[in-house]
């Protein structure tokens, strides 16, 4: 008796098998994916604490010359 085929055209065993390389694919993707963000954070961390000051002064800058227009 020939197995069942799902929507996909796979049988059971073919969609574990399959299942399991696109997790492997999937962890690869995001263990490459986390290497870089660490990578990319020690050549160019994004959250100084100057930069979030700096963007905060440009902030109160922009409301207080808002504030003045109206």
């Amino acid at each position: 008796m020939a197995e069942p085929v799902s929507m996909s055209g796979l049988t059971p065993d073919e969609a574990k098998e399959f299942h399991e390389f696109y997790l492997k694919g999937m962890m690869l993707f995001v263990a490459v994916a986390i290497v870089a963000h660490i990578l990319v954070w020690i050549w160019r961390p994004w959250f100084h604490p100057e930069k979030t000051a700096m963007a905060s002064d440009l902030l109160q800058n922009a409301t207080t010359t808002l504030s003045m227009l109206t």
